[in-house]
């Protein structure tokens, strides 16, 4: 039986309702952004999910297609009307490979922390640069690490409160690996569930990069492509195949 891992049929159905999906002007941006970076029309998105981006990126023009881990994400993308017009395949973005080349390959929502080991993380790089033609280019968006908001020593930080989600991350910084802690109101009822992470800065995401041949070309704090500065709690990274 297939092991969907922390994203199973229960996170699956309710995933776009928390998440979003993919009819917000926000993620419309991220579909108009990668609509410009995938040249020639074709693009490959790691963790496709439910399809909250890929699903505008397809209504934009280009010829998407996915891998994810989670035949319930899967399952729910399949479901919907344009669905059907993207092809998905259950694997691991780390090591399965689709057929054809694309000009894009893209991981969102700091889904690059999912694999937690630097292994994994590095086999991912050159998983998408295997995909890529030449002059191609990977996009990741994900958090710049908040080790600064916790005080020395510590190693838990509350990033949301309110009276239907608690979420709490509790950091190691000698593995790099963070546990994020969730304990929402559904129908009544608490349901706790924690999704395992790994953290890395953007350099060491750049040292990835060159190791499988790719090289910085734009790094944003957000789709608006807004500057990355010291205090940008996350980004938008770019690098392009040589």
């Amino acid at each position: 039986m297939h092991d969907d891992g922390v994203f199973d049929q229960a996170i699956a159905e309710n995933y776009d309702r928390i998440h979003g999906d993919g009819s917000s002007a926000a993620e419309r941006l991220v579909a108009s952004v990668l609509r410009d970076l995938a040249f020639d029309g074709t693009a490959l998105e790691f963790a496709i999910g439910t399809g909250r981006i890929a699903v505008p990126l397809h209504h934009a023009g280009v010829r998407v297609q996915g891998i994810e881990l989670s035949a319930a994400m899967v399952d729910q993308l399949q479901q919907k009307p344009e669905g059907a017009d993207i092809p998905a395949v259950v694997g691991d973005m780390t090591t399965t490979r689709v057929d054809g080349a694309f000009s894009l390959v893209f991981l969102v929502y700091n889904t690059i922390d999912n694999l937690t080991t630097q292994d994994a993380q590095v086999a991912c790089f050159a998983n998408a640069a295997a995909h890529l033609t030449t002059g191609g280019h990977f996009v990741i968006e994900t958090l710049v690490p908040p080790i600064q908001k916790i005080p020395f020593g510590e190693t838990m930080r509350a990033f949301n409160r309110s009276d239907t989600h608690w979420g709490i991350d509790e950091f190691d910084v000698v593995t790099q690996n963070y546990a994020s802690h969730h304990v929402r109101l559904e129908a009544e009822t608490y349901v706790k569930n924690t999704v395992p992470f790994r953290y890395a800065w953007p350099a060491e995401l750049d040292l990835m990069a060159r190791m499988a041949g790719m090289r910085l070309v734009d790094r944003w704090a957000d789709w608006d492509k807004s500057p990355f500065t010291a205090t940008s709690p996350s980004h938008v990274s770019v690098w392009r195949k040589d």
